[in-house]
């Protein structure tokens, strides 16, 4: 029978399974804003109109470890699954993933305004690892997380992976269907 953890596990924890992980790392984002550590300046410096500074595996230690783990044949894949109009939030993030694509990850975008009904039931942010754990995000009204659940109950995350995979574009060929609403060019 599957397991679900009870207690909840830190994102050090996380971050030492990610390491871990053989063959491919998958993670699905549903929010419009997120309230995570050490952004709110980047993100205040963004409504602001200033310009976000350059991020990629040289100096993201983030990065850095998807680009190691990209490097030694892993392959690591995420969609946000977004409605329109984009957030401030989510602009800022769409500029941002460059350098999640400069590490070699690789990013795509599910417009729910594309596929509002095959989309509709995607609403929980999770990541997957090698398909035999998944890791429920579980967020409060602010987008800040409050809890990470790991489950080897894996069977409905891969069907939300596969999903919103099929109904979703790399993130080059999503930033032009909505230059208009990004607030800088890229």
């Amino acid at each position: 029978m599957a397991t679900e953890r009870d207690d909840p596990m830190q994102m050090d924890e996380l971050q030492r399974m990610l390491r871990q992980v053989e063959r491919s790392v998958f993670r699905l984002e549903t929010l419009s804003s997120y309230t995570a550590p050490g952004e709110a300046d980047l993100l205040r410096d963004f409504r602001e109109g200033l310009p976000l500074p350059p991020r990629g595996p040289e100096n993201d230690p983030w990065l850095q470890m998807v680009a190691d783990s990209v490097q030694a044949g892993r392959r690591w894949s995420r969609v946000h699954v977004l409605s329109r109009p984009l957030s401030d939030y989510l602009r800022f993030e769409l500029l941002g993933y460059h350098g999640n694509v400069a590490a070699g990850e690789d990013v795509r975008i599910a417009d729910r305004a594309i596929a509002a009904d095959e989309l509709g039931g995607l609403t929980c942010d999770f990541w997957l690892l090698d398909d035999v754990l998944a890791v429920k995000m579980v967020y409060d009204g602010e987008g800040r997380r409050v809890a990470m659940v790991p489950t080897s109950d894996v069977a409905t995350f891969i069907q939300q992976r596969d999903l919103a995979m099929t109904y979703s574009v790399a993130l080059q060929g999503y930033l032009p269907s909505v230059r208009h609403e990004l607030r800088r060019s890229w």
